[in-house]
């Protein structure tokens, strides 16, 4: 029995390993970006609201004019 292909096996092995690991701690490091990004983000308390309201003009009575005398 040979040794090479062992060799072959735990250097693959390796570069997976090490491959995964790389990616894991991309993500961790991305998903850390994003939570500090989405809680700097958020509004504060106690801010000032605007409210907008359209009001509709009240109905006149008919204004009756005295007729003038010639």
């Amino acid at each position: 029995m040979t040794t090479v292909p062992v060799r072959r096996r735990r250097r693959r092995r390796r570069w997976l390993r090490r491959v995964a690991t790389l990616l894991f701690l991309a993500l961790v490091f991305a998903l850390g970006i994003a939570t500090g990004e989405a809680l700097h983000d958020r509004p504060k308390a106690g801010g000032t609201q605007t409210i907008v309201r359209t009001l509709k003009p009240l109905p006149l009575a008919p204004v009756q004019v005295p007729a003038s005398k010639p």
